[in-house]
């Protein structure tokens, strides 16, 4: 398995997004008291908004801090999905 992260993506989205692929949901708070890395939950929850805003991630309902995984952030991990060539974020539309 061989993932292909985009340019813009770092350590704590891969972490994100394989908690997320072991748990059915998660929120921003819980990840990060259990992601392997240390990062606060404000930092988590900024990664969250910009792995949804390419569709890695989705909140579980409109304006929730509660996220799973897509189907397209589960081939991600398997290799299958080149991020690359997905739109980039907007890290302007982050949440205050």
């Amino acid at each position: 398995m061989n993932r292909k992260p985009a340019r813009w993506m770092c350590t704590l989205d891969e972490r994100i997004l394989e908690h997320l692929s072991e748990d059915p949901w998660s929120t921003p708070r819980h990840m990060s008291r259990v992601v392997k890395l240390t990062a606060s939950r404000g930092r988590v929850e900024e990664r969250c908004q910009l792995l949804s805003q390419v569709g890695l991630i989705a909140p579980i309902f409109e304006d929730s801090t509660m996220y799973e995984i897509t189907c397209e952030g589960k081939e991600y991990l398997e290799g299958e999905l080149d991020v690359e060539n997905r739109p980039t974020p907007s890290p302007q539309v982050l949440r205050s």
